[in-house]
């Protein structure tokens, strides 16, 4: 199984036979990066120090979940249609 990162608006997305395209959401933080896919069932999360590092774990994260979970992690995702980021303001005691 191959993971491709998507630049389409669909979430997962079939290429191929072997290949699926999985949005990602790569957050940058104080503390580096924060990567996580969009329409999996499950829950997969990474982390690196760069961009770069953090596409790499979460795509080796995401391709661990599927050989360990199966092909179903894909098929019964609900996908993203919109993904939005949002504020809001919470008491504090």
């Amino acid at each position: 199984m191959v993971v491709a990162v998507s630049g389409g608006s669909k979430g997962v997305d079939e290429v191929s036979e072997c290949v699926k395209r999985i949005r990602l959401v790569i957050e940058r933080t104080e503390d580096g990066y924060v990567a996580y896919p969009l329409g999996l069932k499950g829950v997969v999360v990474a982390q690196g120090d760069t961009y770069e590092e953090a596409l790499r774990e979460v795509r080796s994260a995401v391709r661990f979940h599927i050989e360990t979970f199966g092909r179903e992690v894909l098929e019964e995702a609900t996908e993203a249609e919109e993904v939005f980021i949002a504020e809001t303001e919470v008491p504090v005691a």
